[in-house]
């Protein structure tokens, strides 16, 4: 049970179309515990339709305003669309700073577009940890597209990677240093590269430094094409749409579709696990039996492992 009703009748009314008991059933999720694991069980069964794009990149880079174009490109073809923006979090409240959100206020009276800021947290990576679950509750909603645009630091570029089913990361035009000191873990997770700002000095360097490293690297049937956008006017917003769609039909033709959210329902399951270790653990440390065998050690009478071994034993 959560304070708006059963989980189930929740869910129901998010899946009948019904947005504010979608957001309230994101907010569960969002909090964790019981709540967020009814809703788990309840949707799980229910998606397996949606495709998951993450934009990623540097501060600055323009995703946002790439993004709102991006779904009204997506939009165009009739396909309801959810946008997940993975805010800083706020020092205040811990909840989500809804730049994003007036970015996109193109899409506000669109029935056919969900935004739903989310707080990171300070979840390393940027992701929040209720990402995956979040994705989940829209892809039982319906929606044929699930963008995820993150804020762009730390690990952010790598974590993007887990929870989309197409990696776009935008960079601009001067951005060749930075391809070169992050190009391992770019083409570990870019399946598409914009140049966004197009329109600036620089555009032909960087683009011969995304070549270059592209045709250094050992790919796997995909080679990352680059796409040049002047995200404020429109100006490529419609080729990369064509690219993401042709890679959502590389993956699904050559079986990686499958592959791909194989390997992030395992990922995800070891990190529920490692989560709920990471509890336990804080249990049993936090007791008298801890204290006393933390004496046993510092009295030199037991070695650290050997009082690991018991705490474990009598768990």
């Amino acid at each position: 049970m959560t304070e708006a009703g059963p989980v189930t009748d929740l869910v129901d009314a998010a899946v009948g179309g019904d947005r504010k008991t979608l957001a309230r059933l994101l907010t569960v999720v969002e909090r964790g515990g019981p709540g967020a694991r009814a809703v788990a069980e309840r949707v799980h069964p229910l998606g397996g339709g949606a495709h998951t794009v993450g934009i990623t990149g540097s501060p600055g880079a323009g995703k946002s305003t790439l993004t709102s174009g991006f779904v009204a490109e997506l939009r165009a073809d009739g396909d309801d669309v959810a946008v997940l923006a993975i805010d800083p979090s706020s020092p205040f409240t811990g909840g989500a700073i809804l730049g994003d959100r007036v970015r996109m206020g193109d899409h506000a009276l669109d029935r056919g577009v969900f935004i739903r800021s989310m707080a990171t947290r300070g979840h390393l990576g940027g992701l929040a940890l209720a990402t995956p679950e979040a994705i989940r509750v829209l892809d039982a909603a319906g929606f044929a597209w699930i963008v995820v645009e993150t804020v762009g630091v730390g690990q952010v570029e790598v974590e993007v990677a887990g929870a989309a089913d197409t990696t776009v990361v935008v960079v601009n035009p001067g951005w060749g240093d930075a391809v070169q000191a992050n190009k391992a873990g770019l083409l570990e997770i870019a399946d598409v590269f914009v140049i966004n700002k197009a329109d600036r000095e620089g555009l032909t360097d960087t683009r011969r430094d995304l070549e270059h490293m592209l045709d250094l690297s050992a790919l796997d049937g995909w080679r990352p094409p680059i796409v040049e956008t002047v995200a404020t006017t429109g100006q490529g917003l419609g080729d990369l749409a064509g690219v993401v769609a042709g890679h959502r039909r590389h993956l699904e033709a050559e079986g990686r579709l499958a592959a791909r959210r194989a390997e992030r329902s395992a990922v995800e399951l070891r990190r529920i696990v490692a989560e709920r270790i990471d509890q336990r653990a804080g249990r049993l440390c936090a007791g008298p039996d801890f204290d006393a065998l933390q004496e046993q050690v510092m009295a030199r009478t037991l070695d650290p492992w050997a009082a690991a071994d018991r705490l474990l034993d009598g768990s």
